[in-house]
């Protein structure tokens, strides 16, 4: 019997975000499932709480039971192990963010014997960040063509 493909992806998937969904929808065409993993840092101050997180990603993916989320608080490594990663999934936007993400794989491999696999996000989407977004906002700018669904 074929052994199941789970991919876990960690990253922000805030609704701003175009970029996540595609990493998703991609990481999907490889593995069996996909965990959204969201890392829990009481520190860090994000633009969407955690529980709007996760409804957003339910929503998106509701008819889809082969996506799942769930949050973690620690070592990506460890929640990879925990989940049964096969192996984790990397949303990549540019040559920068290619580089420090190397460089978290290889960690990740070491500490957990997991692989990472680095997937390019769309061109279109590449310079769009939560961060932009908001300035964009500041600004009164439509950021519309960027929102990947209509938000309630």
């Amino acid at each position: 019997m074929k052994e199941k493909k789970i991919a876990l992806f960690t990253g922000t998937f805030d609704p701003f975000t175009m970029g996540h969904k595609q990493i998703v929808d991609r990481a999907l065409a490889i593995a069996d499932e996909v965990v959204v993993g969201i890392g829990v840092n009481v520190n860090k101050h994000t633009m969407f709480p955690l529980e709007k997180r996760i409804e957003f990603i339910n929503r998106v993916y509701a008819d889809n039971p082969a996506v799942s989320v769930k949050s973690y608080n620690g070592l990506t490594a460890d929640f990879a192990k925990e989940v049964g990663a096969s192996f984790i999934v990397k949303g990549v936007r540019s040559i920068i963010d290619f580089e420090y993400e190397k460089q978290m794989a290889d960690m990740n491999r070491r500490l957990s014997g997991i692989e990472t696999v680095l997937l390019f996000s769309d061109e279109e989407y590449s310079a769009v960040s939560s961060s932009l977004i908001r300035e964009l906002l500041s600004y009164g700018k439509d950021v519309s063509r960027f929102l990947p669904y209509t938000l309630d």
